[in-house]
């Protein structure tokens, strides 16, 4: 929308309008409140060119933006859009990718165990490993998207998707991910791990979303969920256990800052969300990864809700429920959670399931609640051993006001959170 005075203000008016809820809302849901409020601010594509898309093809040229990806823009999300659409509208599968690759046959060449891989092990071995190679380097570079810097990506009513996409950020600032559905994508290439951990491991390769060495970032009133392909439904590996072909549903690693993630759902996934790229990467992470959860929920999680190395994460009035996971919180190596009047739900567990030490020294809590009692988290915490000074406080760095019951938070929480809900869409 170019051309003169009047269009120009017609762009921006239209740019507002999509940023900020039509109908009557919170002041809570018309700008970020915690880390991406601070610094720079975080306003997206506000005031830049419209798109509106409903194809994958079409997607990735409105984040091309002809050409100038890092020009403010507004990208309308209309409908299901799939990582696994080609252009000429067909869907690709693992077959695709990879014509003659087999689950079953890869697992064989690792014995009946899964101890040890051989090449040599049956003719097809070496086939079948290079086949996985290549086939995921080919779903990688179909499904992933890149989100650029000054973008505004939001869906439009209540029921847009983005199905199997692996949606990136990566070094790019001032971005807004708005009222989507993100639908974690399937890995046909899994790998397994044989000596990770006790028994060995699958390792999927793909986020919903990860956001790699991002500023600036507000992720806002989104559902993410693995969807049509839950892990109950994938196939048997090794040791009769279940192959994982999902990553996580929300990264945020390599020195990333000022990230926002309100008024979400995280729904019936394992491992949820990870902060910070490895215990190793302190030259990258330290003194970065600022991070505000406020008003999500987290159900059916079993672990990562979030875990968190290095970062200053403030994670206030959310609420995790469903049957007892492995933890919600993990705290992480020189990480620094500030947990504040946060509600858990796990019927017949105990507040331990809230808090887990992977490496932290220090954890905060104030005013949480298991099970509609105090949860008591920083006894918690020092029965793990980790100290209660984290060394910052959220009141001194930004504006923000907490529920302050548990029915208040619940209320809040089912209503407001997730794609669709008291948003005003554009």
């Amino acid at each position: 929308m170019t051309g003169g005075p009047m269009r120009r203000a017609a762009a921006l008016l239209l740019g507002l309008c999509l940023l900020w809820p039509v109908s009557p809302a919170s002041a809570a849901e018309r700008a970020p409140v915690g880390w991406a409020s601070t610094g720079s601010g975080t306003s997206g594509g506000a005031g830049g060119r419209t798109w509106t898309v409903d194809t994958r093809a079409e997607l990735k040229t409105a984040l091309a933006n002809d050409g100038d990806p890092t020009a403010p823009k507004v990208i309308r999300v209309d409908g299901d859009i799939n990582g696994h659409e080609s252009d000429d509208g067909s869907l690709l599968g693992e077959q695709d990718y990879a014509p003659g690759y087999d689950l079953g046959t890869y697992m064989s060449c690792f014995g009946e165990d899964g101890a040890v891989w051989s090449d040599t092990r049956f003719d097809h071995c070496k086939q079948q490993r290079q086949l996985r190679q290549t086939g995921s380097n080919k779903e990688k570079a179909q499904i992933q998207l890149t989100v650029p810097s000054n973008t505004t990506l939001v869906g439009v009513g209540r029921d847009a998707r983005l199905l199997g996409v692996f949606l990136t950020v990566n070094t790019g600032s001032d971005i807004i991910v708005r009222n989507l559905h993100l639908e974690a994508p399937v890995d046909h290439f899994t790998s397994w791990s044989p000596d990770d951990g006790t028994h060995g491991s699958w390792n999927a390769r793909f986020d919903a979303l990860t956001v790699i060495t991002g500023k600036n970032i507000w992720i806002d009133h989104c559902t993410f969920t693995d969807g049509r392909f839950p892990d109950r439904e994938a196939p048997l590996g090794f040791h009769g256990e279940r192959v994982q072909r999902h990553d996580g549903l929300l990264d945020i690693e390599d020195g990333s800052d000022f990230v926002t993630v309100s008024d979400s759902r995280f729904v019936d996934h394992d491992k949820a969300i990870l902060i910070g790229s490895g215990d190793g990467r302190g030259d990258r992470d330290r003194g970065h990864l600022k991070v505000t959860f406020v008003r999500n929920l987290f159900s059916g999680i079993v672990q990562r809700a979030p875990r968190v190395r290095f970062g200053q994460v403030h994670v206030v009035n959310n609420v995790h429920r469903g049957q007892a996971p492995l933890y919600a919180l993990g705290v992480g190596v020189e990480s620094a959670i500030f947990s504040e009047r946060n509600v858990f739900r796990y019927p017949g567990g105990r507040p331990s399931l809230a808090v887990a030490d992977y490496g932290g020294e220090r954890f905060r809590d104030t005013g949480s609640w298991f099970n509609g009692r105090p949860a008591r988290l920083d006894a918690v915490a020092s029965g793990l051993g980790l100290g209660t000074d984290v060394g910052w406080d959220p009141a001194d760095v930004y504006d923000y006001r907490a529920l302050t019951s548990p029915s208040a938070v619940e209320r809040y929480v089912l209503r407001h959170a997730g794609t669709g809900r008291s948003y005003g869409y554009p």
